[in-house]
């Protein structure tokens, strides 16, 4: 069950990284890079599961809280304001 998961999550990232080159516009980049994101999580958090090691858990982890300071980072940017207000 497990890898079919994986490979159902393979396929969409590869959607996600059609969206991301292909965006119309930046907004739609953006999503499609925390949509990446989250999907890198579950990925490791399949993996945790399947070989019963907990590094990729805590790899997942560590990713989840750099992607949510990433789209943070991101967002302020594509609305033109700083990190400060």
């Amino acid at each position: 069950m497990i890898e079919f998961l994986m490979v159902v999550l393979v396929c969409c990232v590869f959607l996600c990284l059609f969206r991301i080159a292909r965006g119309p516009t930046a907004s739609d980049r953006a999503v499609a890079i925390d949509v990446l994101g989250i999907m890198v999580v579950a990925f490791g958090a399949f993996m945790s599961i399947k070989t019963e090691n907990e590094f990729y858990l805590t790899t997942a982890l560590v990713w989840s809280l750099l992607n949510f300071i990433g789209v943070l980072a991101l967002s302020k940017f594509l609305e033109n304001r700083g990190f400060d207000d």
